[in-house]
């Protein structure tokens, strides 16, 4: 049977001479494997049609769904947003990277969420016409605020009484935990911060040196690790700390 639904790519794998399979994050089904064939000619035709499936593209696609398959088919895509700047743009696209691997590691089975599909679109639209300040902290944001869809949201309760983030337990404490996964001083307050932060153009209020964005980016792979199954480390997180400096 055919849907209609929209995807962001996650993932594109050489098969064949000519063909592709491909990991979509779908509105409608969830995360998606698909085989799209003719894709790698040599053809203008099929150079073209390759572009579509580049990490961050979020598509238009009519698809053939079986519950019963692993591996389901593509009849027709095409883009559904067309980004000025996220595949031109070394630090934009630097980003959009890193996103799109925590999405991936973070997604583990199938499963419809509309919810956080639409949160993943529009923060990947709002990344392509973000201003250099924004997009600084845009992968803290990101980090921060996709944990709501996945079970383990910090929760927002950071005082002067509650000044350390315990990592383990994703709660502000009012002492040190017995253990070292906790962030405290500036990391704990700029993450109160970015808790707060509604749309993505409030970030240009929040100033941070380099240092401590490396330090909380390298912090937040942590909390995800301690809590996603199997999260090992991200490939991204050491180009994106290089390009933005």
């Amino acid at each position: 049977m055919n849907h209609t639904t929209k995807g962001i790519v996650l993932r594109t794998v050489k098969y064949g001479e000519t063909s592709i399979i491909v990991s979509v994050f779908t509105e409608l089904f969830g995360l998606q494997s698909y085989i799209v064939n003719g894709v790698r000619s040599s053809s203008k035709k099929g150079g073209a049609k390759s572009n579509l499936f580049q990490p961050a593209a979020i598509l238009d696609m009519v698809v053939y769904h079986n519950e019963q398959k692993n591996l389901q088919r593509i009849r027709e895509y095409r883009w559904s947003v067309l980004y000025e700047h996220v595949f031109y743009d070394v630090f934009k696209g630097s980003v959009a990277t890193y996103m799109v691997e925590l999405l991936t590691k973070c997604l583990k089975q199938p499963e419809t969420n509309t919810d956080l599909f639409y949160f993943v679109e529009d923060v990947l639209m709002h990344l392509d016409r973000a201003s250099p300040l924004v997009v600084a902290n845009f992968p803290l944001f990101y980090a921060i605020h996709l944990t709501n869809f996945f079970g383990f949201r910090i929760s927002d309760e950071y005082d002067e009484q509650h000044p350390y983030l315990d990592l383990q337990e994703g709660l502000f404490v009012a002492q040190a935990p017995n253990h070292h996964m906790y962030l405290e001083g500036t990391n704990s307050e700029v993450t109160a911060q970015l808790l707060k932060v509604m749309q993505p153009e409030e970030l240009e209020q929040i100033r941070l040196p380099v240092s401590s964005r490396r330090a909380l980016l390298q912090h937040y792979e942590t909390y995800y690790a301690l809590h996603v199954p199997e999260f090992g480390h991200l490939r991204s997180l050491a180009i994106l700390q290089e390009v933005l400096g």
